[in-house]
């Protein structure tokens, strides 16, 4: 009798679960391109964008979703899309000063931005898969995309990894595909649109 009540919970516990929509999280360090890479999804899905951009780090700083659903031929692929704010190690207000903001504003957007980091780390445990956007410009050893992709190894969430910013010179896809062998790795830029139907090809592989 047990054994049959066993049986039918995980039968009914699989069911609810194919039910619930699919959370797919966009991570990445700041300014390496993640909302504007939301912006590109739902603008191509849903004619509309997701949240600002700007070349001052942090831009964004509280978790955004929105509801998706793309298409490639007679599939269909539904999910939750979660935009979240960069993570980063150390969260310094000089830094926003640097970039121009008056002291007050500098400080209230570290404080913001940190309080953003806590709340994108929490939403690891919510997400079924996982998008980690890197500038493909840049060194990807660097701490906080080991630490990024080290909460996404101890959760065993599938990723892909974007290495975003194809279109300037000094983009080096092989450099992250080195970095990352253990995952896909695909190269766009989100600005201009460049092998977005790659991507799309690879989030329905990833999300199947």
């Amino acid at each position: 009798m047990i054994t049959k009540f066993l049986g039918l919970f995980k039968f009914l516990k699989k069911l609810f679960k194919k039910k619930a929509k699919i959370k797919l999280g966009i991570y990445g360090p700041p300014n390496g391109g993640k909302t504007t890479l939301a912006n590109r999804i739902t603008k191509d899905w849903l004619g509309e964008e997701m949240g600002s951009v700007s070349a001052i780090p942090h831009e964004t700083r509280e978790v955004h979703v929105k509801e998706v659903t793309i298409k490639k031929g007679k599939k269909e692929l539904s999910f939750s899309l979660v935009d979240t704010p960069g993570i980063a190690t150390k969260i310094d207000y000089e830094d926003f000063l640097k970039a121009g903001l008056s002291e007050p504003e500098a400080k209230k957007r570290a404080k913001e931005a940190t309080r953003g980091v806590i709340e994108a780390i929490k939403w690891l445990d919510n997400m079924d898969a996982v998008i980690v956007v890197l500038d493909a410009t840049k060194d990807p050893y660097t701490q906080v995309n080991i630490t990024i992709i080290g909460n996404l190894e101890a959760r065993n969430i599938p990723v892909l990894v974007v290495g975003n910013k194809i279109d300037l010179k000094k983009a080096n896809l092989k450099k992250l595909q080195s970095a990352f062998p253990q995952y896909k790795v695909i190269g766009i830029s989100a600005k201009y649109g460049t092998h977005m139907e790659d991507f799309y090809e690879e989030l329905f592989k990833l999300l199947k």
